[in-house]
């Protein structure tokens, strides 16, 4: 049965991830409208945990039902295929952006590659209770912090997403976002522990910031908590509008519903504005320029998504 609330934020995520991308490489948006360059925090830096957390809410109850209409080897097989899958998928695009020279630095480690193996790193402790992976996911953001820190800096700033060793970062912020998601999911306590635990763990991020750099581009400890805690409550309060209000968005809950296939065709979308190699299409297009550009990348995925929508097509994530 599908949550209609986890839909329409999972919609909103995707929402922003592809508004985000396409906005980073134009010159002319405002500067909270790009990533931080490495310490700092931005809007725009706070998007992907918003698709983690997506991915976490769902992640032990997709698995759980596999397990049971299937088998459990089965079920690992499918997890594992799909989450390899997503690393592939973003390394074909890393590799299009290379060979059509947007990044100079070479194929970069970007936000699928870093989803993708967080799916894995998690599937290896999903079964564990609740408990457990709430250690597991702190012990681990700690070692990857203490292994940053000393070691891994330099590799870790050459790419935003941190790399393939920042993978263990936003490894343990799925795990942390799968045990977060049972206290939702436990529905007699849901509205006392949810948001408490999300609460804490933005509490707890704050005051790490005092003493760790909070940095996307680092994915530190201090980033990975304050995020999660932010999106966190931006779920919990598209729930409370949907008990409250009953709110039923088809756009977002469109959006929502195949977030991987229109995430990878708004690579598309951007790859026709930029090949012709005219600046005033996409690097330093005007501002009227880039809003026409965003309504047209939008309303054109929109279609798409309402399309696979009517066809009752659905990609997993």
């Amino acid at each position: 049965m599908r949550i209609t609330s986890i839909d329409q934020f999972r919609g909103f995520a995707i929402l922003l991830m592809v508004l985000a991308n396409f906005l980073t490489d134009i010159n002319t948006v405002p500067a909270w409208l790009h990533h931080s360059h490495d310490v700092g925090l931005t809007i725009i830096d706070l998007i992907a945990p918003l698709f983690i957390l997506a991915i976490g809410l769902t992640y032990n109850l997709s698995f759980q039902r596999h397990a049971s209409q299937d088998s459990l080897g089965r079920a690992y097989r499918s997890f594992f295929t799909r989450y390899l899958a997503i690393i592939g998928l973003g390394a074909i695009a890393s590799a299009a952006i290379t060979v059509y020279e947007v990044n100079s630095n070479g194929v970069e480690w970007g936000v699928l590659q870093a989803i993708g193996m967080a799916g894995l790193v998690t599937l290896a402790v999903i079964r564990l209770r609740t408990l457990y992976r709430w250690l597991i996911g702190f012990a681990l953001l700690g070692f990857y912090q203490f292994m940053m820190d000393r070691y891994w800096l330099e590799i870790v700033l050459k790419s935003p997403h941190g790399g393939f060793f920042g993978s263990f970062s936003w490894a343990a912020m799925l795990i942390l976002a799968t045990s977060l998601s049972d206290f939702f999911h436990d529905v007699e306590h849901r509205d006392k522990y949810y948001p408490l635990a999300a609460v804490l763990l933005l509490a707890i991020g704050i005051v790490l910031a005092f003493f760790i750099p909070i940095s996307k581009n680092r994915v530190s400890a201090a980033y990975v908590l304050v995020s999660l805690g932010v999106a966190s409550l931006i779920f919990y309060f598209f729930h409370w509008l949907s008990v409250r209000f009953h709110l039923k968005s088809r756009f977002l809950t469109a959006w929502g519903k195949n977030p991987l296939m229109l995430y990878v065709l708004h690579y598309v979308f951007i790859g026709l504005i930029f090949l012709p190699g005219i600046p005033f299409l996409y690097s330093e297009a005007p501002l009227w320029l880039v809003i026409l550009e965003s309504i047209g990348l939008v309303g054109g995925i929109t279609l798409v998504a309402y399309w696979m929508e009517r066809k009752n097509i659905v990609f997993s994530i």
